[in-house]
């Protein structure tokens, strides 16, 4: 290229490291103007937290891949790239797998990378990750200059420090590693839209605090990943963070499951027990499904909260504990508080900071980063190539309303890789999965009602009939359950799992909306 255009494009970058913008911004800057200097059909700037390198921002690949993970021990050209102080070139004939094959977003079938290198960027001496540049053409990189290349690598490491993300990576580190939550997760609260901006600036503002925290949604919608990160975000995150499902407590035992209870208590009482709150000592108890419990456990619950103490069943000693309040509920405690099903007193102990999780359906694109997370966990789980999405299945997410959220996308991708994943599929180079493959059923547009028109009357005007919403959504859940319900041979356990609900949860779904079993 020109030393002019060479010389702007780096004026350009400088200029942008005093620019306010967000890092997300900057990193996507970036690799515009890497795009204009040397020639390439995409280009990616990755994180390495180990054992992964994690997509920053993409240009010219496909949206999922910013939601993808790429296990550093299955990609042997990145493994290779990170290996290396110097900008790595793989050959056009190397047999090596290329990470992006299939990912390009191209107007014709050609999805195979043919050039590829890389370069691993250093901050104070330490590897932060990668930058690479893939084309569709062989001998795309063969001129590359050296020298402008290492100018471009130094900009970039500059612009990567600016962006103040030294800072961040020993909390990101600490949260991958964090294993003391009832579920190791794969997956960050991955998502760029303007409702998930909002959440993570909430949880930014409580987490230092020792304030109760309610955290509100819909099922599925993944309060409890929010709850992981209130935890690690704050100042109790080197202390323990124990999970307690509220709805899975049969009233005979709650008592003694959250505050323990002591020897010959009650008949099968053997031993001493220490409870969920004395084990979260210091630390953090997470209440799942708060509004599940019973009310003669709220109340001792709030008396728990009131004085930070407990009393363990069968025990008159008081114990003092030290721990931090999350609370979560896909219900309406404030309808519940009017219906005399939850304490008051207790709803305003926990409502001290609300936060509400978005629905998958209000977040936009931010599915199809999920969606990457989710392919690249089914790769590593069946043993498979790459996968990906052709245009009409990428249609198909965006446009479901998704009444299970992140859970359903979750489980429809992992029913869609699998019955993709054929014997002659496992062949090529990589999966397509077409909408075919998704068990979706697209929504049909709301019948319209006519009034009948009179002689000598314009036409008249459509109008909808008026839809009980929650009588809709009861309806639609007594079909589902009951058609598993027959899948599964009546088999309640297994019902359950396949509605990726606890079990608790589903005998009252089951109870609320009168749904007849087979016993």
């Amino acid at each position: 290229m020109t030393t002019n255009l060479f010389s702007s494009s780096l004026i350009a970058i400088v200029a942008d490291l005093s620019t306010n913008m967000s890092a997300e911004q900057r990193y996507q800057r970036l690799l515009e103007h890497l795009c204009r200097i040397f020639p390439c059909d995409a280009s990616a700037l990755l994180k390495f937290e180990d054992p992964y390198l994690i997509p920053l921002a993409v240009n010219g690949l496909s949206e999922d891949t910013l939601g993808r993970r790429f296990l550093i021990s299955e990609h042997p050209r990145l493994a290779q790239i990170l290996a290396s102080e110097q900008s790595v070139h793989f050959a056009a004939d190397s047999e090596l797998p290329d990470p992006y094959d299939g990912l390009i977003e191209t107007d014709n079938d050609q999805l195979l990378v043919h050039d590829c290198m890389g370069v691993t960027l250093f901050i104070d001496g330490e590897p932060w990750g990668a930058l690479t540049l893939d084309a569709l053409a062989p001998g795309t990189f063969d001129n590359i200059d050296p020298v402008q290349l290492n100018t471009f690598i130094s900009l970039t490491a500059a612009t990567v420090k600016a962006a103040g993300l030294i800072a961040s990576l020993e909390q990101r580190v600490r949260y991958v590693t964090q294993t003391l939550f009832k579920e190791n997760t794969d997956h960050d609260m991955i998502g760029d839209s303007e409702f998930m901006r909002k959440l993570r600036n909430e949880i930014s503002i409580v987490a230092p605090s020792e304030l109760a925290v309610l955290i509100l949604g819909e099922t599925g919608v993944g309060k409890e990943l929010v709850a992981r990160r209130i935890h690690l975000e704050s100042t109790r995150a080197d202390q323990v963070m124990v999970y307690v499902n509220c709805a899975a407590l049969p009233e005979s035992i709650a008592e003694s499951e959250l505050f323990g209870h002591t020897k010959g208590a009650f008949s099968g009482a053997v031993n001493d027990r220490t409870g969920k709150f004395e084990l979260a000592d210091g630390g953090t108890i997470f209440l799942d499904e708060i509004g599940e419990l019973p009310l003669s456990i709220q109340a001792k619950l709030l008396r728990t909260l009131q004085n930070g103490e407990i009393q363990r069943v069968g025990s008159d000693k008081q114990i003092k504990v030290n721990i931090r309040i999350i609370a979560a509920t896909n219900r309406n405690l404030q309808q519940e508080v009017a219906a005399g099903q939850f304490r008051p007193d207790l709803y305003h102990r926990l409502a001290v900071y609300p936060m509400h999780v978005p629905a998958l359906r209000e977040r936009g694109k931010d599915i199809l980063l999920l969606v990457g997370a989710f392919l690249e966990k089914n790769q590593q789980r069946l043993g498979i190539k790459k996968l990906r999405l052709d245009q009409g299945a990428k249609k198909a997410l965006l446009d479901y309303h998704w009444p299970g959220n992140i859970r359903e996308l979750e489980h429809l991708l992992s029913r869609a890789a699998l019955k993709s994943a054929t014997q002659e599929n496992r062949q090529a180079g990589f999966i397509t999965i077409s909408q075919a493959y998704l068990d979706i059923v697209p929504e049909q547009p709301e019948a319209l009602t006519y009034p009948s028109s009179k002689a000598g009357t314009d036409s008249a005007t459509p109008t909808s009939a008026p839809i009980d919403f929650k009588n809709e959504v009861d309806e639609f859940q007594r079909r589902l359950i009951g058609q598993q319900l027959a899948a599964q041979q009546g088999n309640m356990a297994a019902t359950a799992r396949v509605l990726g609900l606890d079990r608790g949860n589903f005998h009252r779904l089951l109870n609320r909306l009168a749904v007849k079993t087979e016993t």
